[in-house]
């Protein structure tokens, strides 16, 4: 007997490998369902092969391309090649302001908010931390924030602590993933809602890692801290090449930047592009004392507080010292080390100061000390020397881009405590010079650093990266 089908008594069983003619029942639409019902195939008509109707159906994925196309040309304007009106960024940053004083990252929301205003549309996608709203917007930037681990737990942005964290934590090494993972998960998100034309990373590390994932042109700026990283850890240096090569614009914010982003991948150029500056709150102003000094910085052995204490006890002038301190390592060792030098009575200390007041400390104290090594740029000097107050610094790093020796501050060789007391003596036994080369400093500082310069420099960019991409 031959075999019998369950479903239809007396029907032959197709044999095996044999295909069903017709098209196939997917009982998804209301035709096959009813036929399903009345036991028969849904078969759609035949059509002559000169029929009108076959004569008007397009190619199989003619209409979804042709669709998409008009739909993006309607969607989104095309960038003004010469100014970058029009042009939709992303940027990603893992320290960005948490309320509209915040210090911490305040130079990516002043070039967010200089690109916005010629024209280019920013969107800032930030970590979470506690108390932040998921949506927030500053001077006009809105700003996206994202969660990578329970509340409790999100302390690894905005403290300028996540690399000695990670490196001592497996903790902070899972926390560090999961903000990787969740960071790129949240832009892949905001695609949705905003069409970004390239990413801007701040930092290779996370957020230039984040960014080659994403598929867009990839813009990377190195600020300091991050290029440091690929030069101390192994691992960080191969991760290092992998962005950088696979970014279509790589700036720096220094020269000196520049110089080690080529000793570690010869292959990529670099363009210098500082940061802007705020002009508008940092000016001069205000009755200055006779011996005054100010010192801004993390307490750690980079910006070297250390020096800066040996310098005032040498010094022949018993002048006062201003610590304003960020987050730091050392803190209690400079406690100590003033304590024992005799010239803890001679510090005031400050905890972190939203930008307004820091402006008034620079616009009352006689001079600014900064005896940092290997520092990625020295915004601090350039925000000292638009408040005309004369900058005292070690010859290194970024510093040497806005400070030149006897033209707009003074240099000594770096790690030379003796030469910096030097240098501090003289200035304040001659407040005349010292205001003069203020007062250039402040002139070089609003040519080179100024918002609308940045806005530019930062648009003509992004067209190269653009352009490199074939958008």
């Amino acid at each position: 007997m031959a075999p019998q089908s369950h479903g239809a008594p007396g029907v032959p069983r197709r044999p095996r490998g044999v295909r069903r003619a017709g098209p196939r029942r997917h009982g998804r639409c209301a035709v096959c369902r009813d036929a399903g019902r009345r036991g028969s195939v849904a078969r759609r008509p035949p059509q002559r092969p000169d029929s009108p109707r076959r004569a008007r159906r397009a190619p199989r994925g003619l209409h979804r391309a042709a669709g998409a196309r008009s739909a993006g040309a309607r969607g989104r304007r095309r960038p003004d090649a010469r100014t970058g009106a029009g042009m939709k960024v992303l940027f990603l940053a893992h320290s960005f302001p948490r309320y509209i004083t915040d210090p911490v990252g305040s130079f990516v929301l002043r070039l967010a908010a200089a690109l916005r205003a010629a024209g280019v549309e920013v969107t800032v996608l930030a970590p979470s931390a506690p108390g932040l709203a998921r949506r927030e917007s500053f001077e006009g930037v809105p700003v996206e924030r994202f969660r990578y681990a329970p509340r409790r737990l999100e302390t690894l942005a905005y403290t300028a602590t996540m690399r000695p964290r990670v490196q001592r934590s497996w903790a902070a090494r899972l926390t560090l993933a999961s903000f990787l993972v969740a960071q790129l998960v949240a832009a892949l998100r905001l695609r949705r809602r905003f069409r970004w034309d390239l990413v801007h990373a701040h930092w290779w590390m996370p957020g230039g890692l984040v960014g080659t994932r994403l598929g867009a042109p990839l813009v990377t700026t190195l600020h300091g801290s991050d290029l440091r990283l690929a030069q101390d850890v192994p691992i960080a240096a191969r991760l290092f090449r992998y962005v950088v090569r696979r970014s279509a614009v790589v700036t720096t914010v220094s020269r000196w930047l520049a110089q080690g982003t080529a000793a570690l991948v010869p292959d990529v150029r670099p363009v210098v592009a500082p940061m802007p500056i705020k002009g508008d709150l940092f000016h001069p102003g205000g009755a200055r004392p006779p011996a005054r000094l100010l010192f801004v910085g993390k307490l750690n052995e980079q910006k070297g507080v250390g020096h800066v204490l040996r310098a005032l006890a040498r010094m022949r002038c018993p002048a006062t010292l201003d610590i304003v301190v960020g987050v730091g390592s050392v803190e209690d060792e400079a406690r100590a080390l003033a304590a024992s030098l005799g010239i803890a009575e001679r510090l005031r200390w400050h905890p972190l100061l939203p930008q307004a007041e820091l402006a008034d400390l620079y616009r009352s104290v006689t001079a600014l000390v900064m005896p940092a090594v290997d520092e990625g740029f020295g915004l601090v000097a350039v925000e000292a020397l638009l408040c005309e107050t004369p900058v005292v610094a070690f010859a290194s790093g970024g510093l040497t881009d806005i400070v030149v020796h006897e033209e707009t501050g003074l240099l000594v060789p770096a790690g030379d405590g003796d030469a910096l007391a030097a240098a501090l003596d003289r200035l304040l036994a001659l407040p005349d010079r010292g205001a003069a080369l203020a007062q250039a400093g402040r002139r070089r500082a609003l040519a080179l650093f100024g918002p609308e310069a940045a806005a530019r420099r930062y648009a003509e960019l992004y067209r190269t990266a653009l352009d490199r991409a074939g958008r």
